[in-house]
């Protein structure tokens, strides 16, 4: 930098700054500044010759008087005339007045970018400084419009200075992120990798910096730069202090192009080339090796720079997830932070880990410290390290830990910041799903997370236990009865009212032989707690009460004084009221077969995402959730591999939908093909789910034959994305688009199945003349399947907006069959006709019948079948790890009897089963 010569001290804008401290109010120093402003506005308009000097020194003080809150609305131009100035002082003042004061809108932009050009093109190093720093720090699109093309040039010229090529690389990295589009990646993109090679270590810092960000948004242009960062990291960590003596920050060597070096190459997979692949694993070895040393000097800035580069190497070695000995010295290194006195550094070590803690390679290394982890949530007083360590322990969970793992966080939970309870609620009751092997403690545990912190129990929480209760026959007395304990505590929250409320209502009858738990005492418990419920609350409580005179007829008229009173065919509120009105009604008027019927116990729900699982996404935001475990496995026990979020959100079978509503009606073996419609809410009233309000229609009918030969439709794609899916599985979605979802669920014995068909309507927007009907190939439907008879119906179906359609199949296998019949789905949405044609699971193996056989039996029979057309053998690669569970699952799924300890290799997974047509029975054998 040029010398300031004497004369540049400019003693009147001194005096100004002294006059404008010695102002003993406010209303002094504003009339200090306006005087000062005056005298400035005539020196400008009057004195057309007023020299560099002095228009540097009006413009220093016009600057000065901003940055004390002032505005500024002349002496722009003259600010400009100083870039034309030979003196460095003067071109200073006026560059940093255009930074500070002109905005992108301004009419002068196109006399400060000619100056600007004007520098660029003077090669005086000084004032090329200048110009790059000006279009830095404006930034404008107009800037790097003109200026894009230019700097690339000045960066990669082979006689700019090194202080040149720093302000460039910088300057275009400004543009690169405020336009990115604008700056042009051609030839020049090759040449500035090679700048990490250059002997100036700044150069290449500047460089690593631009290279890294290029490199994120064209990382093919930029491989060649994994080489040379390697080779120059490599130089760096194995370098003495002394000898980078210009760059060494309290004993670290360059510990800021280190840094930058790291994290380039996190931008790329590990190198392929063997050879650059192992001196780079030595530079991360070296890094590790370096952090256990003892500190060359006891001041902060040393341990700072350290460990920068420390973590930024840990950072890559997770990146690369690639080398298992540094995975692990990383987690072990990580792990002495854990108790380290600096706060920062426990913070950052228990967010490292917990990427750490996904890796298959260092999860058990990870595991080593989790008593050191439960400490640091005991006794943590930073809330953000708190935090950190719930992350941590959600992602060090397995099936281990999992019971130590919840059990601590339930124990947080009393005393937690209030900020995380409910991200710590919505992970126990993650964790305790994930690795319930004994569903009983997960009922134990979710029951004392609403009984911890019932206020930040979401919905989601409690409509998922009801789910695994129902879909768990092994479950469900254990839960009516420690839901029945629960509720007799003098305080209960809500959400434990609710669920008790449901529980009971649905399996009260599994502890109604205990005196105390007769059906009045469940009863009375239940309405104790109802004048101290919401709406919502309530409303279940009713539900619960009239499913109560289903499963227990002597507390029918003790239910029907409680409806009967004023209380509730008089409340308020028109939803209470109405469920009083219906639920009396239908407890008056409906036979007992009926109410069996209506009130029947709920079918087990689909398969889908957990709920919870998607709200802790939206939570922790994209890419801020450790993963915990690819699949999922679901309560019927297959595998429920994750779904977008987007779709749990859009499905029209939500949550609420499937909790509230009681009609889940399933018609005797008798009872023809039915399409039954119900609306869909949050809150559904029993008048619409029983179709009370509607009024007949002379010969209307909801019957529909499914099989009939419908050649109208019109010929339209069979969907049959979703068919493998159902090969091992009963229960699910079988199709969904934009419009339209149809779920699936089935249940067979023997030769006959049932197939309950659940049509959701997505949109806000009715469907008209909606029908349905199955078409089977000539083969399928004259010697393979019959149903039940059928009638066409005599009025199409109008499907309202948000509603749910269920329609129920009657299936029988008369022989052996290898196609699978198609529904044909027909509506009209918003005037155009609407086909829709999907492959329904109908498939031989649902026919099935587990048999249990003896070791001896299995091979005895296995040999008698030895025939050609009686064997079939597969050999094929698994696509996934085999894991015991999830192989077990899929062959109970099959429909085959899994059978223990029959093969001589304990490997090998044994099945058999009977297939069972109307004609013939064949049994099946199967070793896998």
């Amino acid at each position: 930098m040029p010398a300031v010569s004497k004369g540049d001290g400019m003693r009147g804008l001194a005096v100004f700054i002294s006059d404008i401290r010695n102002c003993k109010s406010k209303e002094a120093e504003v009339k200090r500044i306006n005087k000062e402003l005056a005298n400035i506005r005539s020196k400008f308009k009057g004195d057309k010759a007023l020299d560099g000097y002095s228009k540097k020194k009006y413009v220093c003080k016009l600057l000065f008087i901003f940055l004390l809150g002032h505005d500024i609305d002349f002496g722009h131009m003259e600010a400009v005339n100083l870039l034309s100035s030979n003196k460095y002082t003067e071109k200073q003042i006026g560059y940093l007045f255009i930074s500070v004061l002109v905005n992108s809108n301004s009419d002068l932009i196109r006399l400060i970018n000619n100056g600007i050009k004007n520098d660029l093109a003077s090669r005086n190093p000084t004032f090329m400084n200048l110009a790059l720093h000006c279009i830095a720090n404006v930034g404008s699109r107009e800037m790097a419009e003109a200026f894009a093309s230019e700097i690339p040039r000045i960066l990669v010229a082979g006689d700019t200075m090194d202080s040149v090529k720093q302000s460039a690389a910088l300057c275009l990295l400004r543009l690169n992120r405020t336009s990115p589009d604008l700056v042009p990646m051609g030839e020049w993109t090759a040449r500035v990798v090679h700048l990490l090679n250059d002997q100036h270590l700044g150069v290449v810092t500047a460089a690593t910096s631009l290279i890294t960000t290029l490199a994120q948004k064209s990382p093919d242009d930029f491989k060649t730069s994994i080489s040379l960062a390697v080779a120059r990291l490599s130089r760096i960590v194995t370098s003495a202090s002394i000898d980078l003596q210009d760059y060494t920050y309290y004993f670290v060597a360059a510990p800021w192009l280190s840094v930058k070096l790291l994290r380039l190459l996190q931008c790329y997979p590990p190198p392929e080339d063997a050879a650059l692949r192992s001196r780079l694993t030595e530079c991360l070895e070296t890094i590790l090796n370096k952090a256990q040393e003892p500190p060359k000097s006891k001041k902060v800035q040393h341990s700072n720079a350290k460990n920068a580069v420390l973590f930024e190497a840990i950072s890559l070695i997770i990146h690369h997830d690639s080398e298992p000995t540094l995975l692990v010295r990383a987690c072990n290194q990580l792990g002495q932070f854990l108790q380290h006195r600096e706060t920062n550094l426990r913070y950052l070590a228990l967010e490292s880990m917990c990427t750490l803690a996904s890796s298959e390679f260092s999860h058990e290394a990870v595991k080593t410290h989790i008593e050191t982890v439960i400490n640091a949530l005991k006794t943590e007083r930073d809330v953000s390290v708190r935090q950190r360590a719930v992350d941590l322990l959600y992602a060090m969970c397995d099936r281990s830990n999992a019971k130590q793992i919840v059990a601590e966080m339930l124990s947080y939970l009393e005393t937690a910041d209030y900020s995380i309870r409910e991200e710590i609620v919505l992970k126990v009751a993650i964790l305790a799903e994930k690795y319930a092997v004994d569903y009983t403690w997960y009922v134990d545990t979710i029951l004392n997370l609403i009984r911890i912190a019932g206020d930040y129990v979401s919905e989601e929480v409690w409509y998922r236990v009801i789910q695994i209760v129902i879909n768990r026959d092994d479950v469900q007395g254990y839960a009516a009865k420690t839901v029945f304990e629960a509720l007799q505590a003098p305080a209960c929250h809500e959400n434990l009212v609710k669920v008790g409320g449901y529980i009971l209502g649905e399996f009260g009858n599994l502890i109604a032989g205990d005196s105390r738990s007769s059906p009045l005492v469940q009863f009375n418990l239940l309405h104790s707690k109802f004048h101290l419920c919401s709406v919502p609350t309530r409303a279940l409580l009713l539900s619960a009460y009239i499913k109560f005179i289903n499963l227990f007829p002597e507390v029918k008229a003790t239910i029907q004084e409680v409806l009967r009173s004023d209380s509730q065919l008089r409340n308020a509120d028109v939803e209470l009221q109405q469920r009083a009105v219906e639920y009396l009604r239908l407890s008056c008027i409906a036979s007992t077969d009926i109410l069996a019927t209506v009130l029947e116990e709920m079918p087990p729900f689909p398969e889908r995402e957990s709920s919870i699982l998607a709200k802790l996404k939206r939570k922790k935001g994209p890419g801020n959730l450790p993963d915990i475990d690819d699949a999922r496995r679901n309560v019927n026990g297959n595998t429920e591999h994750t779904e977008k979020t987007e779709t749990t959100n859009k499905s029209s079978f939500s949550l609420v939908a499937d909790l509230l509503p009681i009609n889940r009606p399933r018609p005797a073996s008798s009872s023809p093909i039915m399409l039954s419609a119900g609306t869909m809410g949050s809150t559904p009233s029993f008048t619409d789910l029983l179709n009370l309000n509607s009024t007949p229609t002379a010969g209307a009918s909801l019957l529909v034959d499914v099989f009939s030969d419908s050649s109208t439709l019109a010929s339209v794609e069979v969907s049959d994305e979703n068919f493998p899916r159902f090969v091992c599985k009963n229960n699910g979605v079988i199709f969904e688009n934009q419009l339209l979802q149809i779920g699936l669920k089935s249940e067979y014995r023997q030769n006959l199945g049932r197939m309950y068909v659940f049509y959701g309507n997505k949109t806000s927007t009715q469907f008209l003349s909606f029908s349905s009907s199955v078409t089977c190939s000539d083969t399928l439907k004259n010697h393979i399947l019959s149903t039940s008879h059928l009638i066409v119906p005599s009025q199409l179906l109008h499907f309202s907006c948000g509603a749910q359609v269920q329609q129920i199949l009657n299936i029988e296998c008369v022989s052996d069959f290898t196609d699978a019949p198609v529904l044909n789905v027909q509506f009209r949405y918003g005037g155009t006709l609407q086909n829709i044609a999907v492959k329904l699971p109908v498939m031989l193996n649902k026919f099935f019948q587990p048999t249990e056989m003896t070791s001896q039996d299995f091979f005895q029979r296995w040999k008698q079948l030895g025939a050609p057309q009686q064997e079939v053998q597969k050999i094929f690669k698994a696509k996934h790890p085999m894991d015991t569970d999830v192989t077990k699952a899929k062959i109970l799924g099959f429909g085959v009897a899994l059978l223990d300890r029959v093969d001589p290799n304990a490997e090998n997974f044994v099945g058999a089963g009977v297939i069972h047509s109307k004609n013939t029975q064949v049994g099946c054998l199967l070793r896998l």
